[in-house]
């Protein structure tokens, strides 16, 4: 994190709780599908928001720590740590000796390296042991590391070295050193790091590398039943107040359960009556009734929610839908653009409710998964409610088995499963000929949005749902999901009015065809993290990270347009008329 002048890192969730904010109290109700789905068994909670009590204290803040806390002066190298601490008005400007025994008065600048370990560890550089070597180094053991004063210099003369002007040592900048164990695990954590398990020594990284923090997020619809809750109702303010259920519960003699039913009834302005129901409605499961979903059904749950049309909605729901398959359908037989043959459904989504949980973060391209608390202990994460609308379609499953027969299209998808499985990855993603297709015409399709409806390509998402066995599933979600509980403007279920999206499908299916870095592009043999793009590139198919379920990979625009023998999707053999 920066602030104007200084770089900031923020602490576990631990530390967001010594703000005076209890976590609980922002707990987000109706998610225990989405718990289930994503193995979570801890509450969701969204991050604290500063407030002002009623005398004047501040509660709720996230804190920040300055990090690193070496500097070093932009004109002459020399190293300062923590020189902030002396309190002094100039102490952004180096006290060092210049040419000619002047001061040199450069600016001074957080040193924009850190090191990192990917069992999750987080320190600053060890420049005293980096210039001094090991401690066969009588150098090392002689001169002593003084945090008071500067006596390191950064030089950048044949490669960055750092040298000791007190007893001239220097030693390279390596890429690769050990975690020193003298040093902290976190710097907002005073307790020493633990052994490494696999012996892999740290990577000194600049702050701005992606490896230094790789948060890892989980997200999940609310759908219904939990998506129809009636707010404000009696039972939703009883079931999102476990402290009066517990009142009423723990009431040890008929006498005082009738005072605390009086007690609550007269909180929530109605009959004691409505409390008892209520009540009922709570131990019956409410608002689930005993349906859950368990872990790994999450996408199969969502996508029966999108393909199914729900009775007696509401526009205040955070699950809406509108379906216009009827009129999809109609438009095809009419003898519109090929495209419309290979859409079975097509649903406009009015409203939709996005849950972002941070499971973890990862650190050094490592696979530990380090939570968001360091220890694991903590009883919640952290969570946002996302607001938003978009547009969903499925492919036709009698075209799609038709088209994805193929021996020539199985063998290239091949290639994608191989390289996949290859890499260290953390997606759960099955690999096949319908992934490929689905998903790479979802960012052709996102593409077009963004220049047929103006619709920025980075404030757009894709949800796929890929499967293919018995409870085959086709389709894809693109959405549109911001903090605002009153969403977005609307312009996207727009989109899905048939006249609408026919244009736009008929153009991405067109836009797949051709790519202005063609044939290079689509002879590609791979490419991309671990090469698992073939024809797909910047002028195509990718779309910023922000809009990618799977990190711009497993891309290929040979499944939609066919080349060398690989059958097109809209052209397949067999397909019908």
């Amino acid at each position: 994190m920066r602030d104007s002048k200084h770089l900031m890192v923020v602490p576990d969730i631990r530390d967001w709780d010594k703000s005076g904010d209890d976590p609980l109290k922002r707990r987000i109700h109706y998610v225990d599908q989405v718990r289930n789905a994503l193995g979570i068994n801890q509450a969701l909670c969204t991050p604290p928001i500063e407030r002002t009590l009623n005398d004047g204290r501040k509660s709720g803040w996230i804190p920040v720590r300055r990090f690193p806390l070496w500097t070093r002066c932009l004109q002459c190298g020399l190293l300062y740590r923590m020189p902030w601490r002396d309190r002094r008005d100039d102490v952004d400007r180096c006290q060092g000796q210049g040419p000619e025994a002047q001061p040199c008065g450069g600016r001074l600048e957080q040193v924009p390296w850190v090191l990192v370990h990917q069992q999750g560890f987080l320190a600053d550089v060890p420049w005293h042991m980096l210039a001094h070597g090991d401690d066969r180094n009588p150098n090392q053991r002689q001169c002593k590391p003084d945090g008071g004063k500067p006596y390191l210099r950064l030089v950048e003369q044949d490669g960055r070295q750092v040298v000791c002007t007190r007893c001239r040592s220097r030693g390279d900048i390596p890429r690769r050193h050990p975690f020193p164990r003298t040093t902290w695990q976190q710097p907002w954590i005073h307790e020493p790091p633990v052994d490494p398990d696999d012996g892999e020594p740290a990577l000194l990284l600049q702050l701005n590398d992606v490896r230094v923090h790789a948060p890892v997020n989980r997200t999940a619809l609310v759908i219904p039943p939990e998506s129809r809750i009636r707010r404000g109702t009696v039972v939703d303010r009883l079931y999102s107040n476990s402290r009066n259920q517990q009142r009423i519960r723990k009431a040890r003699t008929p006498l005082a359960r009738k005072s605390a039913l009086k007690l609550v009834s007269s909180d929530y302005n109605c009959t004691v009556e409505k409390i008892e129901e209520a009540l009922k409605d709570i131990d019956n499961g409410y608002p689930l009734y005993g349906r859950t979903v368990t872990q790994g059904d999450l996408m199969a749950s969502e996508y029966k929610a999108l393909t199914e049309e729900i009775p007696d909605l509401k526009e205040d729901e955070d699950f809406v839908t509108a379906h216009h398959t009827s009129a999809w359908k109609a438009l095809a037989g009419a003898g519109a653009a090929r495209s419309s043959s290979v859409l079975d459904r097509l649903v406009a989504v009015h409203r939709l409710k996005e849950i972002l949980v941070l499971m973890g973060f990862r650190r050094a391209g490592g696979e530990h998964l380090t939570p968001p608390d360091i220890t694991g202990e903590c009883d919640w994460l952290p969570a946002l409610e996302l607001y938003g609308e978009g547009v969903f379609f499925t492919l036709d499953e009698t075209w799609l088995q038709r088209w994805e027969c193929s021996a020539v299209l199985r063998e290239r998808a091949d290639a994608f499963v191989k390289r996949y499985h290859h890499r260290d990855s953390h997606m759960e993603v099955e690999v096949s000929p319908r992934f490929l297709l689905c998903h790479t015409l979802a960012h052709v399709v996102i593409r077009r949005i963004e220049a047929e409806a103006g619709y920025p390509a980075a404030s757009l998402k894709e949800r796929l749902y890929c499967k293919t066995g018995k409870e085959a599933m086709a389709g894809v979600l693109i959405y549109v999901a911001v903090a605002d509980e009153e969403g977005s403007l609307g312009g996207l279920m727009e989109l899905a009015r048939p006249e609408r999206f026919l244009r736009l499908l008929t153009g991405a299916f067109e836009a797949a065809n051709w790519c202005s870095l063609d044939p290079v592009c689509s002879e590609q043999e791979g490419h991309g993290p671990d090469l698992l793009n073939r024809a797909a590139c910047h002028a195509c198919a990718l779309v910023p990270e922000t809009s990618c379920q799977y990190g711009n990979v497993l891309l290929d625009r040979i499944f939609i347009k066919g080349a060398g023998g690989l059958p097109g999707f809209l052209d397949c053999t067999g397909a019908p008329d």
